[in-house]
């Protein structure tokens, strides 16, 4: 798919104060949760930066918001359905290297919560996660960076990043790999539902897997 960034013509100006904006929505956001701020305010910052992105994204020049609802009869079933059994694979060998004990605990404990989760996270969490991270970063801020390549890079390094609250390396890891391919799904397609797709089926397999003890509120930790 053709660049989907804005004119990469356009002013100094308007340049710089891009940079700005991305540097305060990807580094300095993260940074500031990770350092800062309570726990229990991840869920709050997250629907306030995803807001601050819709508004960014409906003054970006040739973006509408409805385009966000375009592409479920595009959905490629073939590779979402690749992603999830090699998803599932990954998960289930970090899940037995790292956290044994905590295997398909919550489908053996707790397999109500599983199933509220698995409702609530592709509205709560993939959904303005991706809008943050892929339509906002590639429309508005793709042009700053020179090749198609190097926005896929740059975004699953500052996907990654936005998990900073955790301070765990397998966190870290795990996000920037699923970032790789989410903003790759998403350069290429322009395909938005079906990165939130992807992303909620990852999401869902960790849970289930028992690797959520990685990723909720009470794993955020304070480095100081």
């Amino acid at each position: 798919m053709e660049n989907m960034a804005e004119d990469k013509s356009v002013s100094m100006p308007r340049n710089s104060r891009l940079w700005f904006e991305a540097s305060l929505l990807y580094v300095a956001a993260p940074v500031v949760m990770a350092v800062f701020l309570p726990a229990n305010w991840l869920f709050l910052m997250l629907f306030i930066v995803m807001a601050i992105g819709l508004i960014l994204l409906w003054r970006t020049p040739g973006v509408r918001l409805s385009d966000l609802l375009r592409g479920f009869g595009r959905i490629d079933w073939k590779t979402t359905c690749v992603f999830t059994a090699v998803t599932a694979i990954i998960c289930y060998m970090v899940v037995m290297a790292y956290e044994p004990d905590s295997a398909f605990r919550l489908l053996r404990e707790n397999p109500p919560l599983l199933l509220i989760i698995a409702i609530l996270y592709p509205i709560l969490s993939a959904l303005p996660q991706e809008i943050i991270y892929r339509p906002l970063f590639f429309h508005r801020y793709g042009g700053l960076i020179s090749s198609a390549n190097q926005a896929v890079f740059v975004n699953a390094a500052l996907f990654s990043l936005a998990h900073l609250m955790y301070w765990n390396l397998v966190v870290a890891a795990m996000t920037f790999c699923g970032g790789l391919i989410f903003a790759g799904v998403y350069s290429k397609t322009g395909n938005f539902p079906m990165v939130v797709l992807l992303h909620a089926i990852a999401g869902n397999l960790i849970f289930a897997f028992g690797l959520g003890i990685y990723f909720y509120s009470d794993m955020v930790v304070r480095p100081f």
